[in-house]
């Protein structure tokens, strides 16, 4: 189902580890039946010096990385813990991509399938001023108290998105049990055709 996931986000030193960028601190929060079970949390030393303008933007300090275990620990112990769930990132491709290459150099891999609760919420919250992360906490109504732009924060965030998110859904479509297939078919259908995605599955559910 779409509320037993793993919620994952990633601080890094760039955008691209395909231009040498690597992950400076993960951060997930694993729902079950839509509540909070776990959490992960870890700063890793990616080997070189961070940048003043990284540091601002997510106060993390060189300092704060000298002594945090190397990136192959931490994402090792990682690995661990995602195990097979299935994943989700809000702008899920910029850390699909962080974790496939930290997790590729200590040869490890995931079975997980990916979604995207950026483009869920583009296709949901249509009357959103925009989606980034803050703008949907505050037009979910979402309490929150702590600073954007650290990992852990940012996933506890994104989960309470995901859960209004799958709210509207069962509000609106009347799908209580959402699967994870379903949310996967949303994020490829474009904005205009989703009522009727949701309403056809709706009503297929309604004839067993």
């Amino acid at each position: 189902m779409a509320d037993n996931i793993v919620i994952l986000d990633f601080e890094t030193t760039g955008l691209s580890p395909n231009m040498g960028d690597r992950a400076i601190e993960i951060g997930a929060v694993r729902l079950h039946q839509g509540e909070v079970v776990d959490r992960f949390q870890a700063l890793m030393n990616p080997g070189r010096r961070i940048s003043p303008f990284i540091e601002d933007y997510t106060g993390i300090s060189n300092a704060m990385l000298v002594d945090a275990e190397p990136c192959s620990e931490v994402m090792a112990r990682f690995a661990d813990f995602i195990a097979d769930s299935n994943l989700l990132a809000h702008n899920a491709a910029f850390d699909k991509k962080f974790l496939d290459a930290e997790l590729e150099r200590i040869g490890l891999g995931y079975t997980g399938k990916f979604v995207c609760s950026l483009l869920s919420s583009r296709r949901i919250f249509l009357s959103a001023e925009n989606h980034k992360l803050g703008t949907l906490v505050a037009h979910t109504g979402s309490q929150s108290e702590g600073v954007f732009h650290r990992a852990l924060y940012d996933a506890e965030m994104t989960a309470k998105v995901w859960l209004a998110l799958l709210d509207e859904i069962r509000s609106s479509y009347g799908i209580q049990n959402i699967p994870f297939e379903l949310i996967q078919r949303l994020n490829k259908t474009a904005k205009k055709s989703v009522p009727d995605l949701l309403r056809k599955y709706a009503i297929k559910l309604s004839d067993k």
